[in-house]
């Protein structure tokens, strides 16, 4: 198989796809040593922890959906921590069983509000924990981020309604692209960061 041929090579599962972050064995592991795998990108994953004191710093200010908390949690840490449900709903589950939060039924969602003992354990919360993530970003990396959205959405739609002259044309765009990423990261670094 040629250099060119790499879009053909089946490299989908947990630990591949043209979108992991897997560069290869001569860039060494993934993004920044190995960012996340799954949904969220690269970067530091929110631990347990992290999840715990979210949902109680959020819920200090408000009470909220399931599904507000993460949005909340993904905005605030702009873009670099999205919790998935399965992180969200079980801890929730935990600070009830806590006696820290309390569930009720809001046009059939569940809202969760803080109890007293959970006012007092948000209360000890120093910092939340989307700040560190907004300490350790690199805007060009979110930017990045979101331009390899924005073409894995046209790739998408190309190979849907595409006719075979279009699809041709994409994949060799893509293959151009592809080199073109290699090359940047040959290149030395600059002074900027």
């Amino acid at each position: 198989m040629t250099d060119d041929d790499d879009h053909t090579r089946p490299a989908f599962g947990p630990r591949g796809g043209p979108f992991s972050g897997e560069f290869g064995p001569e860039f060494g592991p993934g993004v920044r040593g190995g960012g996340r795998r799954g949904h969220g990108g690269p970067g530091r994953r929110g631990k347990r922890g992290d999840v715990r004191s979210a949902i109680l710093s959020l819920l200090a200010e408000q009470p909220r959906h399931g599904y507000e908390i993460i949005g909340e949690i993904s905005e605030r840490s702009g873009g670099f921590w999205r919790p998935s449900p399965g992180s969200i709903y079980p801890t929730l589950q935990l600070l009830a069983d806590e006696g820290l939060v309390h569930g009720s039924e809001d046009n059939g969602k569940r809202l969760f509000e803080l109890t007293e003992e959970g006012r007092a354990a948000a209360g000890k919360i120093e910092t939340p924990p989307w700040e560190h993530f907004a300490q350790e970003a690199d805007p060009n990396e979110l930017r990045l981020r979101t331009a390899t959205r924005a073409l894995m959405v046209a790739t998408k739609q190309v190979s849907q309604v595409g006719s075979s002259d279009q699809r041709a044309r994409a994949t060799d765009a893509l293959d151009e692209a592809r080199r073109t990423l290699y090359g940047i990261l040959g290149e030395a670094p600059s002074d900027e960061g």
